[in-house]
């Protein structure tokens, strides 16, 4: 068994797995190859005891992934593109982290608060309770409606499929089993640690937090639900971590299964090259973090992510993954 819970996250057409001390990511490059490359995790949650404290280390685990997450969703798809591994600066992916908080806010807090507030008086009833309900209810419609939107793209359905090959991945691993394509479909594409449910978490904290705001003008609205943000995530990582060590509990699943729910969106099944995938990261990351595939685990042909390898060129044939010896 690992000495840690590996998590990860979907790429376009690739896995990133993240470890206690490294990340490790495998693409499937253009020529029909997988790429991969490892980089260390220099988190501040190592060098830092403030940092690792509760409700401190939600916030500082969520700006860390979607640095990380960002910058390499963003390379994958540059190679996938275009088999060129271009490394970003940080101006773009500052850049990019900015409007992406802009349109979250936008969408999932503001939008929600702004529609509320038309539509209590429509319906003949101001009072605070019921305007701080009807602006909970839209947020989740919108947060769920905007989830199926997207999957309806073909990128996002690759990046999904993806998504489920890193997950049952995980799951292989933690039961102890083989890195085999047979053993990895035996598995669910759902996981309880993943971000989807920190998600599900996140928008039915922010019902609960924003209730604090109810019946405060439109500027104190607003400017508090940006700046309570922090807040949420750190109570909804801290939960998500209570539910993650107490998931034997039939009430605990019972509470979180919203989020389980929610991931058949986000997760689908992979195909057999893409478990592949999955698994060469797994690997990867097991490697540069001290911890060995279980025996018998598929060790998938793959070379390195650098300046020369990213060009195309011919790569080596492959045989179909599910033929892969162990």
């Amino acid at each position: 068994m690992p000495r840690f819970a590996y998590g990860g996250q979907a790429l376009m057409e690739g896995v990133l797995m993240r470890g206690r001390d490294a990340i490790a990511v495998a693409i499937r490059h253009p020529d029909g190859g997988i790429v991969t490359a490892t980089e260390p995790l220099d988190s501040v949650l190592h060098r830092s005891r403030f940092a690792r404290a509760p409700f401190f280390r939600g916030v500082v685990l969520l700006y860390e992934t979607l640095v990380i997450g960002t910058r390499w969703l963003m390379r994958s798809g540059s190679v996938a593109a275009s088999a060129e591994g271009v490394e970003l600066g940080r101006g773009a992916i500052a850049g990019t982290l900015v409007l992406t908080f802009g349109f979250a806010i936008g969408l999932f807090v503001l939008l929600p608060l702004f529609l509320a507030q038309a539509a209590t008086p429509a319906i003949g009833q101001a009072e605070a309770f019921v305007e701080h309900l009807v602006e909970g209810l839209i947020r989740v419609a919108i947060f769920v409606a905007y989830l199926l939107l997207v999957s309806q793209a073909g990128d996002i359905k690759r990046v999904f499929r993806y998504h489920g090959a890193e997950h049952m991945t995980i799951h292989a691993l933690e039961h102890d089993q083989a890195l085999t394509i047979d053993n990895i479909r035996r598995h669910p594409t759902a996981h309880p640690r993943c971000g989807t449910e920190f998600l599900v978490v996140f928008v039915i904290v922010s019902i609960l937090v924003f209730s604090l705001l109810a019946g405060q003008n439109l500027l104190v609205s607003v400017v508090g639900r940006i700046l309570l943000i922090p807040v949420i995530a750190a109570l909804s990582y801290e939960l998500l971590r209570f539910g993650a060590r107490h998931r034997d509990s039939a009430l605990v699943r019972a509470i979180f299964q919203p989020g389980i729910w929610l991931q058949l969106i986000t997760t689908k099944q992979p195909d057999d090259d893409m478990i592949e995938v999955a698994v060469a990261s797994m690997r990867e990351a097991l490697a540069i973090s001290g911890d060995e595939a279980p025996e018998g685990s598929l060790d998938p042909e793959r070379r390195p992510l650098t300046a020369s390898t990213a060009a195309a060129e011919p790569g080596p044939e492959r045989e179909p993954a599910a033929g892969l010896e162990p």
